[in-house]
């Protein structure tokens, strides 16, 4: 009895193992097909499926690439990204968003949540070191680097540069001051002691905001003195490199005092609050105002120089550049567009059309010798003006203040009658009060 149960189970069996090979059969020819798991694998439950598929893109990475500029070139931006994705159908999978976000609000955004932040943003350059620091920059391949530095402004250029790297992309060399003036008033604008002597003789006003930290220092860096702050890997303040309490800063000194005795001088830096002006120091972004108010008599020109220490010096100042980053990415493929992108959205051909489009300044070489840029009188003035600038790097909020009380000072003839021991004597005050923000 036990060989016939025995016998009747092998039977069993063999009819059992013949109809599963059928069924299995048609899935050996279409496992090839990575789009159709094996029927093995559509046995398993859906929460086990759906990593499959998701992963199935990996070489791709997340086919989503999001891009924060400013509000005034978002369209811009949305029309240059559709002419460089229809030139490169290799990307053709991802989708590009374009979000309306300042340069400022850019960078503290990505500062305080990188991963959330955008893949391509625009920033100003005095938040290189913080941006690096916080890793939401990705330092240039050598090939792109090597455009970058042979086609841009040597200003721009150093902006975007950190240690021997460089970081970002260069958009613009625009943000800084050049002066504004009346031609049929101001005979001469190269100097600051014959621009005030036509202002006084024609009873009109020089515009000047000697309050300001920003507009300040350019007497203090024309004398030869420095103000800048080192800062470490987190972003804090670590040095500050200044030598004001010194002769060239006595000098600078006396020029501002002397300035602000013009009966010509008025403190301010904005062509819309300015009345019976003959010339002022602002920058590209009121240039429409100030042709309004020169009219057919609107001119412009680099700073002047200004006698310190007996010698002709050029006003200098701080110079300021939009860049375009990158953020650190995990995926190489989506490492490539967006680098492939910043050089394109950053390329001599976007930036003129750039500049036709919202007027912004270029930072291209062969984009500043556009006929249209050439022929633009407030840029032209800049671009020589930033031949004597510094890039802005990072300075304390307490700064901002401190030199405003100083400008106040001087303003009110505080120290009209010191002499150079006085004047040095405040001089090391200030010196040492911007030290110790950084302690």
């Amino acid at each position: 009895m036990k060989k016939l149960i025995a016998l009747l189970l092998a039977v069993v069996m063999v009819f059992a193992l013949a109809a599963c090979g059928q069924s299995a059969k048609p899935a050996a020819t279409e496992a090839p097909k990575a789009e159709e798991p094996a029927p093995a694998e559509e046995a398993a439950p859906a929460e086990e499926a759906a990593p499959a598929e998701e992963a199935a893109p990996a070489s791709s990475g997340a086919k989503s690439l999001k891009v924060w500029v400013a509000d005034n070139v978002v369209d811009f931006t949305k029309e240059q990204i559709a002419v460089f994705m229809e030139a490169h159908p290799e990307y053709a999978g991802y989708s590009v968003t374009v979000e309306p976000v300042g340069e400022g609000d850019a960078a503290s955004n990505m500062l305080t949540d990188v991963e959330a932040g955008a893949d391509l943003f625009g920033f100003p350059q005095d938040q290189l070191a913080r941006l690096v620091a916080a890793n939401a920059l990705i330092e240039l391949s050598e090939e792109n680097a090597a455009v970058v530095a042979k086609e841009n402004d040597a200003g721009s250029v150093a902006a975007a540069t950190l240690g021997d790297l460089i970081y970002a992309y260069p958009l613009t060399s625009d943000n800084g001051y050049f002066l504004y003036y009346d031609k049929s008033v101001i005979s001469d604008p190269s100097t600051l002691e014959g621009i005030l002597a036509d202002c006084e003789a024609a009873g009109k006003s020089f515009y000047y905001d000697l309050r300001s930290g920003w507009y300040q220092p350019a007497f203090f860096f024309g004398a030869g003195c420095v103000l800048t702050y080192d800062t470490d890997d987190t972003g804090a303040f670590t040095k500050c490199n200044i030598d004001y309490a010194s002769d060239k800063g006595v000098g600078a000194m006396k020029a501002l005092i002397a300035l602000a005795k013009s009966p010509a001088f008025v403190n301010g830096s904005s062509v819309g609050n300015a009345t019976n002006a003959a010339a002022i120091v602002d920058g590209t972004w009121d240039a429409d105002a100030a042709k309004e108010m020169f009219g057919e008599n609107y001119a412009c020109a680099k700073l002047p120089t200004v006698e310190i220490n007996g010698e002709a010096a050029q006003l200098s100042g701080f110079g300021g550049f939009k860049l375009l980053g990158v953020k650190p990415q995990t995926d190489d493929e989506k490492l490539a567009l967006c680098d492939a992108l910043a050089l394109f959205l950053s390329s001599g051909e976007v930036q003129i059309a750039r500049y036709n489009a919202v007027s912004w300044g270029p930072s291209n070489l062969s984009a500043q010798a556009d006929p249209a840029v050439q022929a633009d009188e407030a840029l032209a003035a800049l671009g020589q003006q930033l031949a004597f600038a510094i890039p802005q790097g990072q300075y304390p909020g307490d700064y901002w203040g401190r030199a405003e009380a100083l400008g106040d000072s001087i303003i009110s003839g505080e120290y009209n009658d010191a002499d150079d021991a006085k004047l040095m004597e405040v001089l090391q005050a200030f010196q040492d009060t911007c030290i110790g923000y950084a302690k």
